[in-house]
């Protein structure tokens, strides 16, 4: 059975061979072309067709069901039928004999028309009928399942873990709360009872049960195992320096790799919108701008790997090698490392504990509507805390910002500032910060201290989104990386020269690290100018330098 995304299906379950052939017959001659019809010879085989049908998201606009069949009966498939598909329209078959049963079934099961047996002529007894019920269900049609369904709780960590892994990697998606009827009809087909959350279900109708992000991306179509053992060039993190030097690698006909942890885009793929960004005069959200960037490497041939976790970085000879962590490896003439930042972490007690249940690290968007009506606070005054105070400005009553510091003006782009000034539901609270965080199944309450007049107060909330500093990812990188004492790469002029143990007769280029061939860009860098723009600029360089360096291999 393959998936359809424009054909709805008519099923028909009749015990008698001769008449299940028949009316499949003169169905498929009449409604063929626009529906895909199904026969079923037994109640359970059609349960389980319309099972698989549930799990692959198809349409199921029609269902008729002889009355008389061993092990149910027509009316008993057509009630456990509405369980999975309950908008589609029902048709009992039935002998003269069986009318009251006809009848009986519009009190059961909503019945929409009972046929009597033999419906000779079709155009004059049968067509009519299914043309009403088309009619009908066209109405009211079932949501389409094309894409991936993810069915959580709103406060289950690892749900949202799971939705916001498919949103940054623009991957479709439909979300159900568990307690939803539909997510429960998916469940049932599915032959699973929700305890453990995340169920994701494809639309080839593969059900994974709190999968990892690795078995995720395979089953949704991301790009995990590189095509290659041996590149021209590996790109290491896919933010926006990542990106450039991945564009302009592959374009410049380097064989080229992007390998990514998570999701392409880094911070500022997870930016509600970007209004300084050149050649944008409207802005542009981060998403845009990271699958147009993404699509566009694509297009260029490089590969894109998701959820490889690089730990390990060597040379050998020429080569440079790269190790997973799941203990394989790549190597290449060259490397870019473009690992960008991630958000420090919140020191105060309670935060590890409400982590995805209220707390969350970062804009996290796909929480925006979810917020209408509450009370939102946004820890940090940085720019990517300003885009997302004026993004959820939009769904919450009101947004609280809290600034460690005096005032938004030594951390906030002007532009920011001023737009935060016009919204009447932000409110920038400053030298405050929050103490601890409070709740069972998820945040509840902040206690916030005001560091100027020492005085503590809380307050009742159930969303907070921080923005605090940035640490860069180089903890993997070897000892004999050099990095300044806050953990960013040194390259170039920053390295003073050569460095101990470097081999060549020449000093580092411009954005090359301690390291030969190993190159660094975008905020990974020490000294790098925290914007878009010159990641990505950085990203161009780099290549540029990549040239330089393969020539004199």
């Amino acid at each position: 059975m393959t998936a359809s995304t424009t054909r709805s299906v008519i099923l028909t379950v009749d015990d008698d061979p001769g008449v299940s052939r028949s009316i499949a017959r003169d169905l498929r001659r009449r409604y063929g072309e626009e529906n895909r019809i199904v026969r079923a010879e037994n109640p359970v085989q059609a349960l389980d067709a319309l099972k698989e049908l549930k799990l692959r998201g198809e349409p199921v606009a029609l269902l008729l069901a002889d009355y008389r069949m061993p092990q149910m009966s027509g009316i008993e498939f057509l009630e456990a039928a509405m369980d999975l598909f309950p908008l589609a329209r029902r048709v009992l078959l039935t002998a003269y004999a069986d009318t009251d049963a006809a009848i009986q079934a519009i009190n059961v099961v909503d019945l929409d028309h009972y046929l009597l047996k033999p419906w000779n002529p079709p155009e004059e007894k049968l067509y009519p009928v299914v043309d009403a019920m088309l009619d009908l269900w066209r109405s009211t049609p079932e949501p389409s399942g094309d894409e991936t369904r993810v069915i959580g709780h709103r406060w289950s960590a690892p749900s949202f873990a799971a939705r916001d892994f498919l949103a940054r990697n623009a991957v479709p998606y439909r979300w159900l709360n568990v307690d939803d009827d539909e997510a429960k009809r998916l469940l049932d087909a599915a032959d699973v009872d929700g305890t453990t959350l995340p169920v994701v279900i494809t639309p080839d109708a593969t059900v994974m049960v709190a999968p990892s992000e690795a078995e995720l991306a395979q089953k949704v179509g991301l790009s995990t195992a590189p095509a290659k053992d041996f590149y021209d060039l590996v790109v290491v993190g896919g933010g926006p320096a990542g990106l450039g030097a991945a564009v302009y690698g592959a374009s410049e006909g380097l064989r080229t790799v992007l390998v990514e942890q998570v999701a392409t885009g880094g911070q500022a793929g997870q930016s509600s919108r970007i209004e300084n960004y050149l050649g944008f005069p409207d802005g542009v959200s981060g998403a845009q701008l990271t699958d147009r960037a993404r699509r566009q490497a694509v297009r260029f041939g490089a590969e894109l790997l998701t959820t490889r976790q690089v730990v390990g970085l060597e040379t050998l000879g020429n080569a440079r090698r790269l190790r997973f962590a799941d203990g394989s490896e790549i190597s290449a003439h060259s490397v870019i490392l473009a690992t960008g930042v991630s958000y420090r972490t919140l020191q105060a007690p309670g935060v590890d504990d409400l982590c995805g249940r209220g707390i969350y690290y970062g804009s996290a968007t796909t929480e925006g509507p979810a917020c209408a009506g509450s009370e939102v606070y946004i820890i940090g005054g940085a720019n990517s805390a300003g885009q997302a105070a004026v993004y959820f400005s939009r769904h919450a009553k009101r947004v609280h910002m809290l600034v460690r510091g005096p005032s938004l003006t030594a951390t906030m782009s002007s532009y920011l500032i001023d737009q935060i000034d016009e919204i009447d539901n932000i409110e920038v609270h400053t030298c405050t910060q929050v103490v601890s965080c409070i709740g069972s199944e998820h945040l509840e309450h902040l206690t916030l201290l005001n560091s100027e007049t020492g005085e503590k107060r809380e307050v009742n909330t159930e969303w907070m989104f921080v923005f605090i500093g940035a640490a860069p990812r180089t903890d993997w990188l070897p000892g004999d990386l050099l990095r300044d004492d806050r953990g960013f790469v040194l390259t170039g002029p920053d390295l003073h020269g050569r460095p101990p143990g470097w081999p060549l007769d020449r000093e580092p280029y411009h954005l090359e690290t301690s390291m030969p061939g190993v190159f660094a860009a975008g905020d990974v860098r020490a000294e790098s100018v925290k914007r878009v723009a010159s990641a990505v600029g950085d990203g161009a360089m780099a290549v540029t330098l990549v040239h330089r360096y393969l020539e004199m291999l």
